[in-house]
């Protein structure tokens, strides 16, 4: 009988100074393609203004409350309540209220309590997702407008939080 070496031959791992010279060859092309990209994106920026010729524009000061009566937008306080359903689950929701022309607060109060009690029956499943989202805005929307009898135009949700 022959002796036949049945044995694998022995990998031989790449030099450490092949390893090397692979690693700093990459970090060079890096940096050489960042320094490139970089020379681009100068070259398409706009020419820079010099210090004294910028326009000023001419502000008046106004309150934030005034600026809110003028745009027709009345921020509501916070609504923190639990849900329907899982027992446990609580709902934060912040929100603004857009008015048709002047902004009437007895109107507003109305609302937010409306809404609070529409949120203590809403279950989590029933806004899960974007969808979701849509539909219980135009929930919310719808209710107010019912509320307001055509005064308020749109609801901005600010903060919606479940934990």
């Amino acid at each position: 009988m022959a002796i036949i070496d049945d044995t694998a031959p022995i990998k031989k791992d790449p030099s450490m100074g092949l390893q090397i010279a692979l690693l700093a060859g990459l970090t060079v092309l890096a940096i050489g393609i960042g320094w490139g990209s970089g020379m681009y994106l100068v070259g398409q920026q706009a020419p820079a203004v010099p210090a004294g010729e910028h326009a000023t524009a001419q502000a008046s000061e106004v309150r934030l409350a005034e600026a809110h009566q003028a745009m027709g937008v009345v921020y509501l306080e916070p609504i923190t309540t639990n849900l329907a359903g899982p027992t446990g689950t609580w709902a934060r929701l912040e929100l603004a209220l857009v008015f048709e022309g002047e902004t009437d607060l007895l109107i507003s109060q109305t609302i937010h309590q409306d809404i609070l009690a529409y949120l203590r029956t809403v279950k989590i499943h029933q806004v899960e997702g974007p969808s979701g989202f849509q539909h219980l805005r135009a929930d919310l929307e719808e209710r107010a407008r019912i509320r307001s009898e055509g005064k308020v135009t749109g609801i901005l949700i600010r903060t919606l939080l479940f934990e």
